[in-house]
């Protein structure tokens, strides 16, 4: 066995009230956002993801009251709307995107995966979100979140997957924005077994997305393993709650960059300036349709900036990246943006909210935006395996998970 992969008695909805439980997950959208779509839905999962909805719009969101709201709303629903599973159990999530459909398993997987790099991460967290991760599922005493997980495809976990999907799911809806939940509860334990017997000898498992809700799990069995004596490996805080998809179902979206500045030069200086790195040529075309190519729309203006050999180095998984491509050469080199983490003067944009998107933000008083080819699942898994970090924000996966669907508790 090279991974610790378990099925769990998982805490859901009765049926009957799921879609009004489901929500999107904590970070794609703000307080503002949550509240308008909470609004009227005392049920929303946003009460107990986005707590800080339920108090005044002033707080501050790390806030002691935040985080008891939040345990007192789920507390609340666990007593009222929701279910725990008799037997430990996986289950099948599968999402409807137009014509894309995802299939994936949601179980638990080993914290101590995590520490040893079994589990393999591309991206670097921040400290403040991770804290406030972690001090959410302390103080909720559950991962109120799946972790979005991928595996490199296997037929024949596959094949379990489908012969779930032939029977009655547990729920099945359309979220306000039009994406397709279907969730099969996996009750029959030879078939358990054999999901928990193939996920085990998988090689090792990757972060799509959701690093700070895996290293807030990861943080917490250390914490747990401090504090008790008896401790055995066995303890459900041992794992954290993940949704294990494969590699080749996942669709990966552009995720695009807008700047607040030219750092004080003219549109002509600036043109002047990418020549350096990039053939620049205006354009009716907004998304660019190949790597290495980028839209950038200023002025009004659509452009295309294609990358010059020599700007980048093509063998390394990381320097190769659209992403930090531009990063190097563009937002760095002629912007002096060093960190996009934290300069205030970038923003980005996930690309499902397509290119009117940008031109927007720039009629919105934005200097100039930057429409990227999407990274490819492939890359961001060998990036993973050469043990190196992507730039920040450099995948937009979607559909989102919804949260609510399943709850894991720790105890």
């Amino acid at each position: 066995m090279v991974l610790d992969v378990r099925p769990f008695r998982g805490i859901r909805p009765r049926p009957e009230v799921a879609q009004q439980i489901a929500s999107p997950p904590y970070d794609v959208v703000n307080s503002a956002e949550a509240r308008a779509l909470a609004a009227g839905n005392p049920l929303s999962f946003l009460h107990v993801v986005k707590p800080e909805i339920d108090l005044d719009e002033g707080i501050n969101l790390y806030d002691d009251a935040v985080y008891a709201t939040g345990a007192a709303n789920l507390r609340k629903l666990i007593d009222g709307s929701m279910i725990q599973d008799e037997v430990p159990c996986f289950y099948v999530y599968q999402q409807t995107m137009g014509d894309h459909v995802q299939a994936g398993v949601v179980g638990t997987v080993s914290a101590w995966d995590y520490h040893a790099d079994r589990v393999k991460k591309h991206e670097l967290t921040r400290a403040d979100k991770e804290a406030d991760r972690t001090r959410h599922v302390r103080e909720l005493n559950a991962n109120t979140g799946p972790v979005f997980l991928t595996y490199k495809a296997q037929d024949a976990i596959n094949t379990l997957v489908d012969q779930v999907r032939t029977t009655e799911p547990t729920y099945d809806f359309v979220s306000p924005d039009g994406i397709g939940h279907t969730l099969w509860v996996v009750t029959d334990a030879a078939l358990t077994d054999s999901f928990r017997d193939r996920f085990c000898a998988l090689d090792c498992l990757y972060v799509a997305d959701g690093h700070h809700r895996s290293a807030s799990g990861a943080n917490i069995a250390v914490e747990r393993k401090e504090q008790n004596p008896n401790h055995t490996g066995q303890e459900e805080y041992n794992t954290f709650m993940a949704v294990f998809f494969p590699h080749d179902q996942l669709h990966i979206m552009d995720y695009n960059r807008v700047v607040k500045d030219l750092r004080g030069m003219t549109k002509e200086e600036f043109l002047e300036k990418l020549e350096a790195s990039f053939d620049v040529a205006a354009t009716d075309e907004r998304s660019p349709s190949s790597p290495k190519n980028f839209g950038m729309y200023l002025d009004g203006q659509w452009y295309r900036l294609t990358a010059k050999e020599g700007s980048f180095d093509p063998r390394h998984p990381v320097q190769s990246l659209d992403v930090a491509i531009l990063q190097n050469n563009l937002l760095s080199a002629v912007l002096g943006i060093d960190d996009p983490r934290k300069d205030s003067r970038i923003d980005f944009v996930g690309g499902i909210r397509g290119m009117d998107e940008l031109e927007k933000r720039v009629a919105e008083g934005w200097a100039a935006a930057f429409a990227l080819y999407p990274t490819s699942i492939e890359q961001l898994m060998a990036i993973a395996d050469a043990g190196e970090i992507m730039p920040p924000k450099s995948t937009w996966f979607e559909p989102k998970l919804r949260s609510g669907l399943i709850v894991h508790d720790l105890e």
